[in-house]
Parts: C-alpha cells; structure tokens; sequence
C-alpha cells in the first residue's frame, strides 16, 4: 500500500486513450495540431490569452521559467524549503546559467509579504550583492499548504512594487485548486503571476507538464531555450495530448479532489499527531521510528520525512480501502 509519492501513481485512463489517438503521423516537435491547440485550451481555463507549452518534466518547467525571468547575475526569492531550492539537482541555477537562489523562512513553507520584503530589504543595493529579480511561490507547498488567491495577490504585488517576475511553481495546482474553490485566474495572473509550472504527472499524466505564460512576452525565448535544454520532444503531440486529455472535462480537478479526499481522511484520524494542516494531498505526520516500522510491518510505504516526521502522500486513484486502513493504522499509534 504505496502512500510514499503521488509521481507513482498510475496514468489516467484518459491520458492513456489519448495517446493512443494521437498515434498517427502529424508534423514533428510543436507543430502538430494537438500541441498548436494546448493555447486555445489554456486560456479558455485562465479566461485570457496565455501561451502554453509542454515540457517532459517538473524540473524544466520550474527551471525554463525561472530562466525567462532572472539573469545570470540575478537572484530568485524563494522559501529555503521549496522544492527548487532542495530537489532540482541545481537545475534552476543551470538553466539561468547561474542566478542565485535567494532563500527566505516562513510557516509550512508559506512565504509572506514582509518576510519577503525583509530578506529583500537585507539585500544592499550594491554592485556586490546578488539583486532579486524573480519570486517563486509553491502551490500547493512543500508540507501542503494552500495559498489562498489574496496571499498570492498580497505576493504578487509585492513583486510589482519591486519589479521582479513572479513564478508560481504548481506542481500539485490541480490539488491547492480543489482546496480553494476559486477560479484558475483568480489564484495566478489577476495576483500577479507571470508564469506558471502547471504539474499533470502527480494528477495522472504519463510525462508531461505544462508551462503557461501570463506574460506572454517571456516565451518566445523559451521556446529556443527548451530546444537548448533537450525538452523539443520530436513527437511532442504525445506530451500535448496527455495535458489536453487531463485538462477536458476538469479531469485534473476531479483526480485532486479524490486525492485530497482521502488526504482529509488520514488528517482527521491523525489529530494532533498532524504537523500541519491537511489542505492538499499530503499529511504530515508525528511518529517515532518504532511507530513508523509499526506501520510498515502493516504493508504501508512512506517517506521519511525528518527526525520523528513521516511524510504520506496520497494519489488521485489510491484504493479507498487503502486509504482506510492506513487511517485506522495511524489512529491505532
């Protein structure tokens, strides 16, 4: 019973449906009609005009997007928890070919307006110090948290004040969508976001996520940086029809609802043993590491978060029974 990551899960049988129809011959890398549709898509869901455009990984997505707003003698603010910070293997700083990565504290990996400004504040305006250029937010966070579209729009206007580019890394969008129950606009480009890394393969894609441009100006440059980067897939229609198959009919929502569902589910059986609040689709959880090898000698399989910490996640189609058994596993602790 595999709690350990939502990027195991299985494909959405619509995703794999669509690569199938997609398995014909068309124009190669992003002129097909399914990637050249992905525009029309995108901005029907964000109700304005955006550029989209599929990458193979979260990792190009966070770090082409980054490249777009931050020089190489630039800085990006960003929460000293975020995953660009600890998990892309340095690639934002490879991809900027060099940009710093600036890093800032804040609650359940949450950044906020005077955090934000004190640490940039902190910053002499010198010609040697490292000037921010960008803010990049996750959403949902790194312990799952949600931010509300006010605290994005709170950020987002912090960013304008300064003039930097603001990037939201949405890895788990679809699961901090659910919890929210605003619109896509509301929670990105009308708080001021500039681009964001919008993830599928947490939410039953195969291999593929988007990046979608607000600021459209900034994507001309991406595309021959995403050739430079290796991500111009030659048959690139099979990427675009997997985010187009998740994005019809909101299947990406539906699959995060039913993945924070059962998330809600391990956090009310956790109580005080939850070290954050249940929003998305990941708990957070107090136990010894006798407690843990408890719930492993009963078939589970987590992570090992931190010292006393365990982190489960669960994915869009985790078995109900699973999802019970673990609750009633950890309420027995």
């Amino acid at each position: 019973m595999r709690f350990f990551s939502d990027n195991a899960a299985p494909v959405h049988p619509a995703v794999l449906d669509a690569i199938m129809a997609a398995n014909a011959v068309d124009t190669a890398y992003d002129g097909d009609a399914l990637s050249k549709a992905m525009d029309g898509a995108f901005s029907a869901l964000f109700e304005t005009d955006v550029t989209a455009m599929w990458v193979a990984t979260g990792t190009a997505a966070n770090a082409l997007a980054l490249a777009a707003l931050v020089p190489p003698h630039g800085g990006v603010l960003c929460h000293r928890d975020a995953h660009i910070q600890n998990d892309e293997g340095g690639a934002p700083e490879f991809y900027t070919h060099g940009a710093k990565l600036m890093l800032v504290d804040g609650v359940g990996a949450k950044l906020d307006p005077a955090g934000v400004a004190a640490a940039a504040d902190a910053i002499a305006d010198d010609v040697h110090r490292v000037q921010p250029h960008a803010l990049s937010i996750t959403n949902a966070t790194e312990y799952g948290l949600v931010y509300a579209p006010d605290e994005v729009a709170a950020l987002g206007a912090l960013a304008k004040e300064r003039g930097w580019g603001f990037h939201m890394d949405g890895a788990r969008f679809g699961n901090a969508m659910a919890h929210a129950g605003c619109s896509p606009a509301d929670m990105t480009w009308r708080a001021g976001v500039d681009i964001l890394s919008f993830g599928f393969v947490k939410n039953g894609g195969m291999a593929a996520e988007a990046l979608v441009f607000f600021d459209r100006g900034l994507a001309a440059d991406t595309l021959r940086r995403r050739k430079r980067a290796g991500h111009l897939l030659s048959k690139g229609r099979f990427a675009a029809a997997q985010i187009l198959a998740l994005v019809a009919e909101d299947r990406w929502l539906d699959t995060a609802r039913a993945a924070n569902a059962g998330a809600a589910a391990l956090g009310a059986a956790a109580g005080a043993r939850a070290l954050h609040a249940v929003q998305a689709n990941e708990l957070f959880l107090r136990a010894t590491p006798a407690e843990a090898a408890t719930l492993r000698a009963q078939g589970f399989d987590f992570y090992d978060w931190a010292a006393g910490e365990v982190r489960m996640v669960v994915s869009w189609n985790q078995p109900e029974a699973e999802i019970a058994a673990l609750a009633a596993a950890i309420a027995a602790l």
